[in-house]
C-alpha cells in the first residue's frame, strides 16, 4: 500500500514518536525508517518536525537515512545524555554506524570534543563510540587519555576500557594507565586500568610488582583483577615471537 506523508497512518506514526510506550515507539521508528527511505517528502516532513521539537526519535529515524542533517546529528549527540541506558546505547550504536558509513570527520570531531565537554553520560558514551570506531588518530587518543583524569569515576572507567584496542598508546599513555592503577581512588578504575594495561603488553617492573602484591589482597575484586592481569601478561609473553624461538 502506497503511503504519503499526509495520510492518517503516517501522521499517526509520527505522533507515536511522542509516546512513552516503548513498544509503540519502537514500532513507529521502524516503520518510519522504512517509509522515509521510499518517500523523499516524508524525510522533509521529519526534518521540519525535528526543527520544531528537537525530539530525539525523529533524529533517530533520520539517522538511519543517507546523509543525516547536522540538526539530526546534533540531536543524537544531545540524546547521549538520555536517562535510559538502552536508549543511550541505541543512539551510540547509530552514531558509530553513521560515522563509519559516511566517513564523517565532523561527527568524529564532535564526539572527541564531547569527551571533555559533555555531561557525565555524554562523556561516557562518546568514549565508547570512539572505541568502537577503532580510530588511530592522535586527537581521539588524546581525548581518551585526558578522560583518564576526569573527575567522574564512571568516565575514567570508560576511558580505561576504551583504551584497550589502542596499540598506538605509546609509553606516555601506558604510564597514565599505570598511574591510574596505582593511585586512583576508585577501585573500578584501578581494576579496569590493570586489565587494559596488561592487555596492551606493558610489563613495567612497577606494574608487575603491584600485581604480584595485589594478587594476595584481602579485597576479592582487587585480587581478581591482579590475577587476571598477570594471566594476560603471561599469555602475551608466551605468544611473543621471541618466546616462541626459545622453545
Amino acid at each position: 500500500m502506497s503511503m504519503e506523508p499526509g495520510d492518517p497512518h503516517t501522521a499517526a506514526l509520527i505522533a507515536d514518536l511522542d509516546r512513552h510506550d516503548k513498544p509503540a515507539l519502537r514500532a513507529a521508528v521502524e516503520k518510519l525508517i522504512f517509509l522515509a527511505g521510499k518517500l523523499p517528502h516524508l524525510r522533509e516532513v521529519l526534518n521540519r518536525r525535528l526543527a520544531e521539537t528537537g525530539h530525539w526519535p525523529l533524529a533517530y529515524v533520520l539517522g538511519h537515512l543517507p546523509h543525516p542533517s547536522p540538526a539530526a546529528l546534533q540531536t543524537l549527540l544531545n540524546a547521549l545524555d538520555h536517562g535510559e541506558p538502552d536508549i543511550r546505547w541505541a543512539i551510540a550504536l547509530l552514531l558509530g554506524r553513521i560515522a563509519r558509513e559516511n566517513n564523517a570527520a565532523d561527527l568524529i570531531n564532535a564526539l572527541t570534543h564531547l569527551c571533555a565537554t559533555g555531561t557525565i553520560n555524554q562523556r561516557r558514551m562518546a568514549l565508547y563510540v570512539i572505541r568502537d570506531l577503532s580510530l588511530t588518530d592522535a586527537a581521539s587518543l588524546t581525548a581518551l587519555l585526558t578522560a583518564l583524569r576526569d573527575l567522574e569515576p564512571s568516565v575514567r572507567v570508560a576511558a580505561a576500557i576504551s583504551l584497550k584496542p589502542r596499540s598506538d598508546i605509546g609509553d606516555d599513555g601506558k604510564n597514565l594507565l599505570l598511574e591510574a592503577y596505582l593511585h586512583d581512588a576508585e577501585p573500578r578504575v584501578r581494576h579496569t586500568a590493570a586489565i587494559t594495561l596488561a592487555g596492551l603488553g606493558a610489563p613495567q617492573p612497577e606494574f608487575v610488582a603491584a600485581l604480584i602484591k595485589n594478587r594476595e589482597s584481602e579485597d576479592a575484586q582487587t585480587k581478581k583483577a591482579a590475577i587476571a592481569a598477570l594471566e594476560l601478561l603471561e599469555k602475551r609473553r608466551s605468544a611473543s615471537p621471541d618466546r616462541a624461538n626459545d622453545r
